[in-house]
């Protein structure tokens, strides 16, 4: 609300200021006869100096998961190894990852809104358009905010795949809740699953983390409601969900978690807790479920007939509680209720009846940020705007739900917990690391990324220099303290490539992998990418660098992808076949 409006505030309800303007079918906000009429604007629109809006930030990098700031590495020969990185705010340094799809004019006639929930959890992500910069602020003063530190990134960046963890915690605060579980709850994990948002906004994966997974926990740098930081020791096989609450544990230690189980990096989290649930689908007037037996469940107090129903408030919250009306009543069968809760709570949202009503809008966007706890590097408006408008992007039937690969715990001879199932899980995490898709998508541009791809390929293509011939210094640029000269050993001893060197420490870390080498090294970094099954993407025409003696010399760097020598380091191209659902299909839960 703007400065004329301000004081009828109490008099004027703001969804009904919004009219909608026949001479060009969007919405407007009148604040008064005199006020200036503020159209909604156009969700993809970059933000301008002063509108109010969050400009992006390219996100930082930090060290590898696992890689501790006073732990030696022994390929480095003679000097210190370097600290691991944080984040930095660098704004002329571009994001690792960039989109090559221009920015689009959004055809949109309506104000626009996403909101995700699942379980105990919400997961809300509001596009309003700008009511005045005084109501912008005033939504922003609903969200709460946690400092986790470099374990998040500094910004959002709308041009490279994003990972969000979305956490809803089981804190028992408000009238109503004493009655599930323990009342006495800190607050832990009760529910969590990784957003990650493909790059070309193409697709989207939702996977479920299962609470009672046996895990080792990071240590986890705190900081305390005082201002001060402590560093809370780790602990090892303990469930999934004491990384949250548990000896005053935050977000951050959640995140730190999921890295180190999944080795997916982590760039923001948002939490809720059961109030989260009762309000947001209240605000969208109820969300559409489907249950193939009739429920009475006197734990939960869910009453639902055979067939569809819609539910809300209490009795949505008891939809996403119960597990005793699922399967065998186990947390497994419950994550699954909640994927179909979330994919038909999207469905809801982007239904014309939600996105073109003002008053819904308005309602859903006090709902939401009232709701949400989130990092600092988010804990704008228009950054949870422009995460949403990115979403928004990814079609339903491309967003897939799964949940981590996992088997009984063989420790215990009652079944409560598990653990990760050391062959399935990897190929899961693989996929999401390297931004493939769980379902088929139409790719964008697809003439431009067919040329790209086979520029890429044609690296790999033509004569291979004799293994003896191949020049190469190793450095360690992430992977594993040892690795590089592993790799040495390897190469020479069983390759054949004896003009390899160990040249310790690269100057920062990589993610991938990759071989830099001069034009007329091409034979040899062929040659070397057969024998480390490098793809064509690892492969870096450069330049060269003199060895002792001299002569021109390739240079591989061992990234955070590398997993031994002679494990070939060729990503993966198809995401493996696992049990998952889309946000477009409707099920019932059973």
């Amino acid at each position: 609300m703007d400065a004329q409006g301000r004081g009828r505030a109490d008099d004027i309800d703001p969804a009904d200021q919004w009219v909608l303007n026949p001479n060009t079918g969007e919405y407007e906000l009148r604040l008064s006869p005199s006020a200036p009429q503020s159209p909604v604007p156009r969700p993809r629109r970059a933000a301008s100096p002063g509108s109010g809006g969050t400009a992006t930030v390219p996100s930082g990098r930090r060290a590898a998961p696992g890689r501790s700031p006073a732990a030696p590495d022994r390929d480095e020969p003679g000097r210190d190894v370097p600290g691991p990185r944080r984040r930095r705010d660098a704004p002329e340094e571009p994001p690792r990852r960039r989109s090559r799809r221009p920015a689009k004019k959004s055809k949109s006639k309506a104000k626009k809104a996403v909101m995700w929930t699942g379980g105990t959890m919400a997961f809300v992500l509001v596009a309003v358009g700008t009511a005045g910069y005084l109501y912008l602020k005033h939504l922003e003063g609903n969200v709460s905010t946690t400092d986790v530190g470099d374990v998040a990134a500094n910004g959002f960046s709308k041009d490279e795949a994003f990972n969000i963890l979305l956490i809803g915690t089981d804190k028992r605060t408000g009238a109503g809740n004493e009655g599930y579980g323990d009342a006495g709850s800190v607050g832990h994990a009760d529910t969590t699953l990784l957003l990650h948002v493909a790059e070309d906004r193409s697709n989207a994966t939702v996977l479920s983390i299962p609470r009672d997974m046996i895990v080792d926990i990071p240590d986890c740098e705190t900081k305390l409601s005082d201002g001060s930081t402590t560093v809370i020791p780790g602990t090892t096989g303990q469930r999934f969900n004491t990384s949250l609450g548990q000896n005053d544990r935050d977000a951050g230690c959640t995140m730190r978690t999921v890295e180190a189980v999944t080795g997916i990096e982590v760039d923001h989290f948002m939490m809720a807790d059961f109030n989260a649930v009762k309000t947001l689908t209240t605000a969208v007037g109820g969300v559409d479920v489907c249950v193939e037996k009739a429920v009475d469940d006197p734990d939960s107090k869910l009453k639902l007939p055979a067939g569809e129903s819609t539910v809300e408030g209490e009795q949505a919250l008891a939809f996403v509680r119960t597990r005793h009306a699922w399967g065998n009543q186990g947390d497994l069968d419950r994550i699954k209720v909640q994927q179909q809760f979330l994919a038909s709570l999207m469905r809801k949202m982007s239904s014309s009846d939600t996105l073109t009503s003002p008053a819904k809008l308005l309602k859903l966007a006090e709902a939401a940020t009232n709701a949400l706890t989130v990092d600092t590097a988010i804990g704008k408006v228009g950054t949870l705007k422009d995460v949403a408008l990115e979403l928004k992007k990814v079609p339903p039937k491309n967003i897939s739900f799964a949940t981590v690969p996992v088997v009984d715990n063989p420790a215990e001879t009652v079944k409560a917990t598990v653990v990760l199932d050391e062959t399935a899980a990897p190929p899961v995490f693989e996929a999401i690391k390297n931004d493939v898709s769980f379902t088929e998508v139409e790719q964008k541009k697809k003439a431009q990324k067919k040329k790209e791809k086979a520029a890429v390929a044609a690296r790999l293509e033509g004569a291979k220099a004799d293994a003896s011939e191949v020049r190469v210094r190793i450095l360690n640029g992430g992977a594993p303290s040892g690795s590089a000269q592993e790799t040495l050993n390897w190469l020479q001893l069983e390759e054949g490539v004896t003009k390899s060197e160990n040249a310790g420490n690269a100057d920062e870390e990589l993610s991938k992998t990759t071989l830099e080498y001069a034009p007329d090294q091409a034979d040899q970094a062929r040659r070397l990418a057969a024998i480390m099954g490098l793809s064509g993407s690892a492969m870096k025409p450069g330049e060269s660098v003199l060895n002792a003696q001299g002569l021109p010399t390739m240079t591989l760097t061992l990234g955070e992808d590398f997993k031994g020598a002679g494990v070939s380091l060729t990503a993966p191209t198809k995401a493996p076949d696992v049990d998952k659902s889309t946000a477009d299909k409707v099920q019932c839960a059973s």
